[in-house]
């Protein structure tokens, strides 16, 4: 662990940065999209521009990086991402907003193809998986510690909108000075969604499904807390459940996937995030109870990435499974951007708590489905199984195909062994 912290400190440090920015300014957005009047519709538009955009840069960013290099790109654009963010509070129109969060989610999924490269390039074959541990902590940690810097100032100011900005601007400073070499860079060819969709059907729909309920916590979470009149400090605190709870449960709930049916443990956790949108639905009118429910929803749903890729690869070839992460990121990605769209119609029609309806209709639906695959085929060996590799759900192809990387060998290294 202090091998991986020493060689890339720097590198980890201006992930937390970008993070902290990136998870102030989409609660930020959620708050103000209220003061400024806009309407759940609206801001759903608004939040799911930033899945399109994120979407649209994990296809487009690997290309330019061949094209002109990692460092031009991660200036270009950290440039764009940091003068969009503060234009947000001059540009107040829900369609303007849209345009901004969807390069602003172009950028972010550039920038991170960009620095987990490098990462990757950090470390070697012997500390990989701490290096992809820790930039799963950073990641969470910067978006939990973003929440509580929102009571610093009036979301109906500036302030507010500078920091992130600066904050952004800042995390390249220590990744452009510390890091020397530029690594090489490939990607693996994919499959094709066909292909993936014949293979496991549990891994497609799956993915898709929680691309939703991700899309929703991230971006929807803050709306439906201000639509029933919850402070800022409220919002910030119940945003910030959905992403402590995995730091806590993604390890064991990694070391039972490895030694249980898997789909049996996707069941378990798509049914427990289920159950808190079901006590956010029915007891959100008491806060202590929404916090309850978001670590329910947050705790269980992060880590079924993780473990949806894992139970995918137990039926690939080992020289399938990087190919394979394209695609579960493209089908995650398709998910997300609906999800806020969907959401945002179901809050419109039924009112705010039409946020963990969607929630729980895509958490049940999900945990259905695990059921009935349970009775098409019979669970690989335990001892078949590949190694889990902890990943969030906001992680582009490339860090996705350097775990799969990183499980190849780990399970390579216990046959051998």
């Amino acid at each position: 662990m202090f091998s991986v912290l020493s060689s890339a400190w720097a590198l980890l440090l201006g992930i937390m940065f970008l993070q902290v920015g990136n998870g102030m300014q989409s609660t930020l957005l959620g708050i103000r999209g209220d003061l400024e009047g806009f309407t759940t519709l609206q801001m759903s538009m608004v939040m799911a521009g930033y899945f399109a955009g994120f979407l649209f840069g994990s296809r487009i960013a690997p290309e330019l990086i061949r094209r002109v290099g990692h460092v031009r790109v991660f200036a270009a654009l950290a440039s764009f991402l940091s003068a969009v963010v503060i234009l947000f509070p001059a540009l107040t129109d829900p369609f303007l907003w849209c345009a901004g969060r969807v390069i602003v989610g172009f950028c972010f999924s550039g920038i991170y193809v960009t620095a987990e490269s490098w990462l990757n390039e950090a470390a070697d074959n012997e500390n990989r998986g701490k290096a992809l541990s820790l930039y799963v902590v950073v990641q969470m940690v910067g978006l939990f510690a973003a929440q509580y810097l929102l009571v610093l100032a009036d979301p109906g100011g500036f302030i507010l909108f500078i920091i992130p900005s600066v904050l952004i601007s800042l995390s390249f400073a220590p990744i452009l000075l510390s890091i020397s070499p530029t690594p090489a860079f490939s990607t693996a060819k994919p499959l094709s969604l066909r292909q993936i969709m014949k293979i496991s059907p549990l891994g497609c729909i799956g993915m898709f499904l929680l691309g939703g309920i991700f899309s929703a916590q991230f971006g929807m979470a803050p709306v439906y807390g201000a639509k029933v009149g919850l402070s800022v400090a409220q919002i910030s605190t119940l945003v910030s459940m959905f992403f402590i709870s995995p730091l806590v449960l993604q390890y064991p709930i990694g070391w039972l996937s490895d030694r249980m049916d898997r789909r049996v443990l996707i069941f378990i956790g798509a049914a427990l995030s289920g159950l808190g949108a079901f006590i956010g639905m029915i007891y959100g009118e008491t806060f202590i109870m929404l916090l309850i429910a978001a670590l329910l929803i947050g705790g269980m749903s992060n880590p079924l990435y993780s473990l949806l890729i894992a139970y995918t690869n137990d039926f690939l070839d080992h020289d399938d499974m990087a190919a394979a992460a394209g695609g579960m990121v493209f089908i995650n990605g398709l998910g997300a951007v609906a999800g806020p769209f969907i959401t945002g119609w179901m809050m419109g029609a039924v009112g705010p708590w039409g946020f963990f309806l969607y929630l729980l209709v895509l958490s049940l639906a999900m945990a259905g489905y695990a059921l009935y695959r349970m009775t098409q085929r019979a669970a690989p060996a335990v001892e078949d199984t590949d190694s889990f590799a902890m990943m969030a759900p906001s992680a582009s192809p490339l860090v996705v195909e350097y775990a799969q990387e990183y499980a190849i060998e780990t399970a390579q290294q216990e046959q051998e062994s």
